[in-house]
């Protein structure tokens, strides 16, 4: 039997919605504040705001019963027993992260504390964080037996957000107090007992009655250090990656055998080991220069981390390199954009690769006309309709008498275009792919010249030439 525990979530963006729809999925009352009373009236009324797998229906099931939204901070806190804080940390011009919006949360809960309340970090934030969240409440007047602060980090990929909630690989708990510890560990009990696997329609995933999320509890500072560490960790291994395609390129190898066989190594493992142009969103950016400004900070040399930087940012020079290698010159040219988000099956552009490659190709005078599944319209905001930038109804009309394609995005349904209609669509059958999404020798025989990532470029004349020997 699952027991209900009262939560406030605080911020409705891509976190906080999430984890407040999720927590009455798993049976709990939940209020979601925030201070944009337009986004309160859009999910009152059904709508995600977010492009993500399954909001849409958790939040048709349990929006406005299991899940309430309001601008009401003080009167969530009153009521709640947990009040997790989902507020943005952006990047300052130092690579910190800003935490003036926890901050300002953090005072405005401690002018509303009735009784005893834990409050949760599931903002991404640096380590000690906690301390400072506890010092701000009691210089607001809080005495220190009425509140603990947690770090329950979130390890959500965008896309599988809500699938990941609910089928953790692990769920983290930092907490300096076993009173504290237990009420985290009652708010995920139907997914660490179980409970939630055997409900009427549950969310599909990993994680069963039998082979429930397992849970970990550790200190404050060390949960802290576990999420800037893991996702600092996944930018590495997207760098070597690309780095190692670099090399696959210069010695005419494939960087996807390559990626293979390091990849069946079980110690190493076959995620994230996929060469681009790059990675992008709102964490590894941000949480990559938040953690190697800590380290320097505290005495501690991450140069490594700057390196990771470097990388991803020269990947982007590279592609452009590679399409003007396909091109020669790049003015005036006529370019079809397949994506700009930055990852496949979501609408989020911050920090996409995508959008920095589309701002490059205009600084070199090309005409973009772009398309993508979901994002467009948040593209607009950073790169609005003109002469130079269009926007395409599909991936056909984008390539309609393009002088190449160029696939930024790792969306599903590129892979499912019809690559003969297309070969007739484009002015020139150019295709530049940065996401490696299809087989060099396929390309080449419906007559493309081919360039991937860490792949040897392919060339209908080339292959005509091999078959001929």
């Amino acid at each position: 039997m699952i027991k209900p525990i009262h939560i406030a979530v605080v911020g409705s963006g891509y976190v906080g919605l999430v984890a407040a729809v999720c927590f009455a999925e798993m049976g709990h009352q939940v209020v979601c504040v925030d201070n944009d009373q337009r986004k309160v009236d859009a999910l009152r009324g059904g709508d995600t705001l977010i492009h993500e797998e399954h909001l849409p229906a958790l939040l048709q099931r349990h929006g406005n019963k299991g899940v309430t939204f309001t601008t009401d901070l003080a009167e969530a806190t009153e009521k709640a027993q947990a009040i997790f804080i989902a507020v943005g940390t952006p990047q300052s011009e130092t690579g910190d992260a800003d935490l003036s919006y926890v901050e300002a949360v953090a005072s405005e809960i401690a002018r509303h504390l009735n009784s005893y309340k834990v409050i949760v970090e599931k903002s991404t934030v640096p380590v000690y964080t906690n301390e400072w969240i506890r010092r701000v409440i009691e210089r607001n007047g809080v005495s220190r037996e009425m509140f603990d602060v947690v770090s329950n980090p979130e390890f959500l990929r965008e896309g599988t957000a809500v699938e990941d909630f609910l089928h953790p690989d692990r769920i983290v708990v930092g907490a300096d107090s076993e009173r504290a510890a237990k009420v985290l560990a009652e708010i995920y009990a139907p997914l660490t007992e179980g409970q939630y696997y055997k409900t009427a329609e549950p969310i599909a995933g990993i994680c069963s009655e039998d082979s429930p999320a397992p849970i970990l509890h550790t200190s404050t500072k060390s949960a802290e250090i576990i999420k800037h560490a893991s996702n600092a960790f996944l930018a590495l291994k997207i760098s070597f990656i690309n780095a190692v395609s670099n090399l696959c390129e210069a010695a005419d190898a494939n960087v996807e055998q390559v990626a293979q066989g390091i990849g069946l190594d079980s110690r190493i493992g076959p995620k994230f080991l996929r060469p681009g142009i790059g990675y992008g969103g709102s964490c590894f950016p941000k949480d990559v220069a938040a953690f190697r400004s800590v380290a320097e900070q505290m005495g501690v040399d991450f140069n490594l981390l700057t390196e990771v930087e470097k990388i991803n940012v020269t990947q982007k020079k590279r592609f452009l390199a590679k399409v003007r290698s396909a091109l020669w010159t790049l003015r005036g040219k006529r370019l079809a954009v397949l994506g700009l988000a930055f990852k496949g099956e979501t609408d989020d552009i911050r920090e996409s690769p995508a959008i920095d490659l589309c701002e490059m190709l205009l600084g070199e005078g090309c005409q973009v006309v772009a398309y993508d599944p979901a994002a467009m319209e948040r593209a607009q905001l950073e790169l609005p309709a003109g002469s130079q930038m269009k926007y395409a109804s599909s991936a056909m009309d984008a390539a309609q008498d393009a002088d190449a394609l160029l696939i930024l995005t790792d969306w599903a349904e590129f892979k499912q275009i019809d690559l003969a209609q297309l070969q007739q669509t484009l002015r020139y059958p150019i295709v530049i792919d940065g996401r490696n999404l299809f087989e060099p020798k396929k390309m080449a025989e419906l007559g493309f010249t081919y360039l991937s990532v860490g792949r040897p470029a392919a060339n209908p004349v080339r292959e005509l030439a091999v078959a001929e020997v």
